[in-house]
């Protein structure tokens, strides 16, 4: 039996990922706010931006932290095509989940069905992802560890679903993204902590990339995606501050039109 470290760097790894949930959480509520004030194109393009976010999150989030997943006796391979595919699971699920909120008529039917539908999602994507790694020996799952992260997955999935739609201040949205951050990061390891491996030493090359060579790169760069659309979003005006703007706009023209009507009559008469 192998020994699992599930922090080979420390406590750096489990900060960092906790640190890329938060903020991916962060950044999908702000957004699906922005999307329930709007209409037509552009609530479409915030829902989008939100799934995109919040998957994101919480990819970023899993990889990071298995970047600190070690076992003695074997080095560890990922599988790149699955790594890949892992990713796009959690965009897909919780696009459909994030669409089934921000469309959905019946708000609570829609809560439920989309939160069940992007936790099973999430806890698919994790262990997609733990399919992906490759090393000398044999992996298995206590059954009981693994329900329970995918309840974990369910509830944690749906309470930020009922954050989108119940928080619109920024402190309230900090507060919720905290919360959805310590939900997904415990799911994951209690996911982790349901894994065994049976170590079969071997001299032979394990197949795909390293962590470094694969997941460093790309988990560095969905992180930049992250900071960027934050960055977006932030500097981008509310709905509250686009009708601000229009009423404003429209006041000014009422006010300017007396005045061109009332000049046109006040010019001086040219002379010869």
């Amino acid at each position: 039996m192998g020994h699992l470290d599930h922090a080979t760097f420390g406590w750096l790894t489990p900060v960092l990922s906790y640190a890329m949930a938060c903020i991916g959480a962060a950044l999908g509520l702000r957004c699906t706010v922005r999307a329930l004030g709007a209409t037509g194109r552009a609530r479409r393009n915030w829902l989008l931006t939100a799934a995109s976010a919040i998957g994101t999150g919480i990819w970023t989030m899993h990889f990071v932290a298995m970047l600190g997943f070690g076992v003695s006796g074997t080095d560890i391979r990922y599988d790149v095509p699955l790594t890949v595919l892992s990713l796009l699971v959690a965009m897909v699920v919780v696009c459909a989940g994030v669409f089934a909120v921000g469309y959905g008529r019946d708000r609570t039917r829609a809560l439920l069905l989309g939160g069940l539908t992007t936790g099973l999602g999430v806890a698919s994507m994790h262990y997609l992802g733990m399919a992906a790694v490759r090393l000398h020996g044999d992996i298995t799952y206590d059954p009981v560890r693994v329900g329970l992260s995918v309840l974990i997955a369910v509830v944690a999935a749906t309470a930020a679903l009922w954050a989108a739609l119940h928080t619109t201040s920024p402190v309230a949205v900090a507060v919720a993204s905290l919360v959805m951050g310590a939900a997904v990061s415990s799911m994951h390891y209690t996911g982790m902590f349901a894994v065994s491996v049976q170590v079969t030493p071997s001299g032979t090359a394990l197949p795909g990339a390293t962590a470094m060579q694969f997941i460093f790169p790309l988990a560095v760069g969905l992180g930049s995606y992250l900071f960027l659309t934050s960055a977006f979003v932030a500097l981008s005006p509310t709905t509250g501050e686009h009708e601000a703007s229009a009423s404003a706009q429209r006041h000014d023209e009422r006010d300017a039109r007396p005045g061109e009507r009332s000049g046109t009559g006040t010019w001086p008469a040219r002379t010869a």
